[in-house]
Order: C-alpha cells, then sequence, then structure tokens
C-alpha cells in the first residue's frame, strides 16, 4: 500500500481553507513553470506538462494563471524564477520515513523551513541517503471507483498492455503503478477507454511499508501537513500503511 498515494486521497476528502488552496495554487504552478522550462510548451509532446496542466485545471486554478506559468516556464515570457529540485529526508512518528521534495529557488530558506517544520512537529531530519533507499520512482495513476462503475478487472483489461505494473485498491480509488517511462501510455489508455483519474504524476513509492496505530498516523498526518505547508515544498512521501478502520477515524 503506498502510503503518499493513501494520503493523496484522504487529503482529497478534506474541505480545502482559502489559505491551503492558494498555497495548492501556488505550488501547482510551480510545476507547471518547471514542465514547461524542462520539456518546452507543447503539451502534446510534453507528458509532464501535460499532467501539471491537467491536475492545476482539477484544482480550479484559473486558465490564465496556467497559460502565463507555460509562457515563463517556456521562456516566452519574462518573470519566470530558476526553480531547483530539492530532497530533503527525515523520519515521522512510528519510525516512518520521509522523502521531502521542494521545488525552491533559494536552497537556504528550504532547508530552513524544512528543518523548523520537522523539528516542531515530532520528526528529525535524516542524513542524505539514510531514508531514500526505501523508496523507488514511479508513475502513479489514481482513479476513482466513481460508486462501483469502475471495477478492478475492468481497469486491469486497459492498463496491463500499456505497461501498468500492479493496480493497488486504496478504497474510494485504484492506484494504478508503472515506470515512470510507461506513464504516459497508461495515462492514454484510460482516456482512450472512457475511465477518469483523479491525477496522474511520476511520485515515489516505498519498497515497504510500516503499518501505524491510529495516535502515530493523527501525529504523522498533522506532521506532513505541517510540511505540506513550507512554499518550497512540493510533495511529502512517506513508507506507512494506515488501516481502513482507522483512515475512516480520522477521517471523521
Amino acid at each position: 500500500m503506498s502510503g503518499h498515494s493513501k494520503w493523496a486521497t484522504t487529503k482529497h476528502k478534506k474541505a480545502i481553507i482559502d489559505s491551503r488552496r492558494a498555497k495548492n495554487f501556488a505550488k501547482l504552478i510551480k510545476g507547471i513553470e518547471v514542465a514547461a522550462r524542462t520539456g518546452g510548451a507543447d503539451m502534446s509532446g510534453n507528458p509532464t506538462l501535460y499532467d501539471a496542466v491537467t491536475k492545476a485545471k482539477k484544482n480550479s486554478v484559473p486558465s490564465d494563471n496556467i497559460e502565463r506559468a507555460i509562457k515563463r516556464g517556456a521562456g516566452l515570457e519574462g518573470g519566470g524564477a530558476n526553480w531547483e529540485t530539492i530532497m530533503y529526508e527525515g523520519y515521522g512518528p512510528g519510525g516512518v520515513a520521509l522523502l521531502i521534495e521542494c521545488l525552491s529557488d533559494n536552497r537556504n530558506r528550504a532547508a530552513s523551513e524544512v528543518r523548523v517544520a520537522v523539528t516542531r512537529n515530532g520528526g528529525n531530519m535524516a542524513d542524505p541517503g539514510s531514508v531514500s533507499y526505501l523508496f523507488h520512482r514511479k508513475g502513479v495513476v489514481l482513479v476513482p471507483k466513481q460508486n462501483g462503475k469502475i471495477t478492478e478487472d475492468r481497469l486491469l483489461e486497459q492498463v496491463l498492455e500499456a505497461g501498468a505494473e500492479e493496480v493497488n485498491d486504496l478504497g474510494d480509488h485504484f492506484e494504478v503503478v508503472s515506470s515512470p517511462t510507461d506513464l504516459s501510455s497508461v495515462r492514454s489508455a484510460l482516456q482512450k477507454a472512457g475511465i477518469e483519474y483523479d491525477s496522474s504524476e511520476s511520485s515515489f513509492l516505498p519498497t515497504m511499508s510500516i503499518p501505524l496505530s491510529f495516535e502515530d498516523a493523527k501525529k504523522l498526518f498533522q506532521l506532513i501537513e505541517a510540511i505540506e505547508d513550507c512554499d518550497d515544498v512540493q510533495n511529502v512521501y512517506g513508507n506507512f500503511d494506515v488501516a481502513d478502520d482507522i483512515m475512516a477515524s480520522l477521517n471523521s
């Protein structure tokens, strides 16, 4: 079970207050800029940009903001920052390993903000390389079940030939896992089959997961929320597993 994907589905159920929504917009815009800078402004030839734009639209980011971000990233409009990907590693409650992915134009600021968020909320920073070996980069697509309309058999039928490695049941969603290079073909297979998906992105999945108690899960999610509140943080990945009954209690 992917801790990160399960956390992602949990967040979908939460009400988003204005301040968190604004922060989320900023992170999505930043992701679009980086994708456009790396692979160009043409979405048909840049699947990373396509996924970043799709994710932004699903989160109600205005089209004008998206267009300007693409132009800034591709160098067609001034004002784009020189974003750098920085990875930090740490530990949370229950011994959970954390990978913290940042996009920042100021390495010192990012390091300081992440360290404060981690240490003040029950976590510990870790040396580079002490946690990252517990994760593999994978392509991950989250597909909502749509009240039973999408079954695991139907999903497998569409994605296996496209390169999917496995399909996991996350409760309200299925998680389709592939190699990062097959992510685009898996996404295309879903589109051709008329199957909607909530997100499609390159992610870090754990090689093994740690089961958490209610208290440790509650503390961990509070820690992750604090880390995600940092402006430079794009994603937080963890090797945790939370049982369905505990997740239901947390959601309530």
